[in-house]
């Protein structure tokens, strides 16, 4: 629906204040005051920043996340956002996989001055990690004056790739992420798939975060989908992007945003999807157009030929009668000039091929979207989200085959986590499984997606939803119990 988040109240956000391993980097205030210097300097126009970084070391991430408003550089203004580290666009978490990552989370709002509650959690969105406590539990709440100290332990075969993080507060969540609350997380692989030619290019962060302004500050609520929205890439007004001629970079493009849509375009170039969502496809893909639902990833190649000046941009693009219209905007320009390098090809193979069209299905089941317009609420298989009502079991070690309807008049996304799926078919017609793996897709009015999913490692509560926030906000989210096969318990791998 053209629709308005109905929470009330002023919501509290996240800053993220890095604790550097081996003193290698300045302390949060000083870190936060650099951020501010380097954010005026990147007004409009000014080179692609990519986010600094917190990089594992010796197999550990240790980091500290500590809740805050702030008023920081958005682009060119100076604007009251939810941080994370006192920056609009924060560290991009980077590690590997089988490494640990140790976070605690320290909420500092002030409650009373805030007139509202100011709980927040971190779901680590897309990992393969375990969804119990100290993990990547997004029932709990962190309360105003505590702190809650994240485990995360990934897994030795942990798809390498581009993921997110962001607030997962119930009820909360749209407010949180649309006022600022979102980062990327790297991890590192993809490079050992590419031709040695390709190994040493040079990659981009390219997070595509929006936001709606109101005064001199980030507007959360009413928050909506319709308004007027400010696009940035990495925080900032439309940055330049250099390339060389016959150069090939690395490019994470990254939805890092609360609800919007972008159908993303960069005239003259194509885009050579390498991996989506954190999983590398089997076959590279070559498009012109690449449709970015709010959370979902991109991993891509582009390739520069002759010198000269494009814009990367969104198209207009339209989620149906009862959705949402998005105009076209320039997110960046893309400067091609220098000297030349010698062009390489782009191959055709990729990343491992991993099918389950052959797989023995244990279960099925059946999720149908639906919505009302008056009061507006959101339901999965006509329930409103409750976090204490079980909506799905599914037992370990097995695989399920899901049909997903979206039976309203606007389109919808699909996001699971805790495990990655594969897309079979998209309203009857089989997809690639060369490039079929996925956490969240988009759904289109009226059709119909079957997936099937593996449950490995780890038991516990999780839930699946629409990744348009405003819509998990208002009900169309469920609960999924993974549970032991043989017990029926929860015994999985731990955090």
């Amino acid at each position: 629906m053209r629709s308005f988040s109905k929470v009330t109240g002023f919501f509290v956000g996240l800053a993220l204040a890095v604790t550097w391993l081996s003193g290698c980097d300045a302390p949060p205030s000083e870190q936060a005051a650099s951020g501010a210097l380097s954010a005026a300097r990147a007004a409009r126009g000014a080179d692609l920043q990519d986010p600094p970084e917190v990089v594992s070391h010796h197999g550990v991430l240790r980091t500290t996340v500590v809740v805050e408003r702030r008023k920081v550089w958005v682009g060119d203004r100076r604007l009251w956002a939810l941080t994370y580290n006192g920056r609009y666009m924060p560290p991009t978490l980077r590690a590997r996989p089988g490494d640990r990552i140790e976070l605690a989370m320290v909420n500092r709002v002030e409650a009373k001055s805030q007139g509202v509650g100011a709980d927040t959690n971190l779901h680590v969105h897309g990992l393969h990690v375990s969804p119990r406590q100290p993990a990547d539990d997004i029932f709990i709440s962190i309360k105003p004056g505590t702190t809650y100290n994240y485990s995360y332990r990934l897994p030795r075969d942990l798809t390498p790739g581009t993921y997110w993080y962001h607030s997962h507060i119930d009820m909360f969540s749209a407010g949180q992420v649309a006022g600022g609350e979102s980062g990327v997380i790297v991890i590192d692989g993809l490079r050992k798939y590419l031709p040695p030619s390709l190994r040493d290019v040079t990659e981009h962060v390219i997070a595509l975060k929006d936001n709606q302004i109101q005064g001199d500050e980030i507007k959360i609520n009413p928050l909506s989908i319709q308004a007027k929205t400010n696009r940035t890439v990495n925080g900032q007004q439309n940055p330049v992007i250099r390339i060389r001629p016959g150069e090939t970079q690395l490019w994470r493009l990254a939805n890092i945003g609360a609800n919007i849509y972008y159908k993303l375009r960069l005239k003259g170039f194509t885009f050579h999807v390498i991996a989506q969502d954190g999983y590398p496809v089997h076959r590279i893909y070559s498009t012109k157009t690449l449709i970015v639902s709010a959370a979902a990833r991109y991993d891509v190649l582009v390739q520069a030929d002759r010198a000269g000046t494009a814009q990367l941009e969104t198209l207009p693009f339209d989620t149906g009668p009862a959705g949402n219209t998005f105009p076209q905007v320039n997110l960046a320009t893309v400067v091609t000039g220098g000297a030349p390098v010698a062009r390489t090809a782009v191959p055709s193979l990729f990343g491992p091929f991993v099918d389950l069209t052959h797989a023995r299905i244990a279960d099925r089941k059946t999720m149908v979207y639906t919505e009302q317009a008056s009061p507006e609420k959101y339901f999965i298989n006509g329930k409103y989200f409750d976090p204490k009502r079980v909506d799905f079991v599914s037992k370990l070690n097995t695989v399920e085959e899901w049909t997903v309807r979206n039976d309203t008049e606007e389109d919808h996304s699909f996001h699971l986590h805790t495990n990655h799926f594969q897309v079979m078919s998209l309203n009857g017609k089989p997809v690639d499984p060369a490039n079929a793996w996925h956490e969240t897709v988009n759904i289109l009015r009226k059709q119909k997606l079957v997936l099937r999913v593996r449950f490995t490692n780890f038991t516990g509560r999780t839930v699946l939803h629409c990744h348009i926030l405003n819509h998990e906000d208002m009900g169309m989210m469920s609960v999924l119990n993974i549970v032991d096969g043989h017990t029926g318990q929860g015994k999985g791998a731990g955090h």
